[in-house]
């Protein structure tokens, strides 16, 4: 999985991006097939905006916009957000190939 994390007039420490990474490392939880996470962050006239642009094979990308007056808070939820989508996605992904009550073959005991 390839990461990448830009910045716009935004100074980003260690511990933010470690923070950031290891968000990025959660993700992979949902045993969805991630090929590329760019993560942009630039300062706004009123605050900070995050991006989350998640690439996944076989799947459209999930793009993750994220704006607030704290940088941590909307990394913070531009990460619950993200959470989201990838949940959805799984469980849709997982629905698709879930056995219906009808292909069970029966057991005779």
């Amino acid at each position: 999985m390839n990461v990448q994390i830009r910045t716009k007039d935004v100074n980003l420490n260690a511990h933010t991006k470690e923070h950031i990474e290891a968000a990025i490392e959660a993700f992979k939880k949902f045993q969805l097939d991630i090929t590329t996470v760019n993560v942009g962050i630039k300062a706004e006239k009123k605050g900070v905006s995050i991006e989350f642009d998640i690439h996944i094979a076989h799947a459209q990308p999930v793009v993750i916009n994220q704006s607030d007056d704290n940088l941590d808070a909307a990394i913070d939820l531009a990460i619950d957000r993200a959470s989201k989508a990838l949940r959805r996605l799984h469980t849709k992904v997982i629905d698709k190939h879930a056995t219906s009550v009808k292909d069970l073959d029966v057991i005779d005991a």
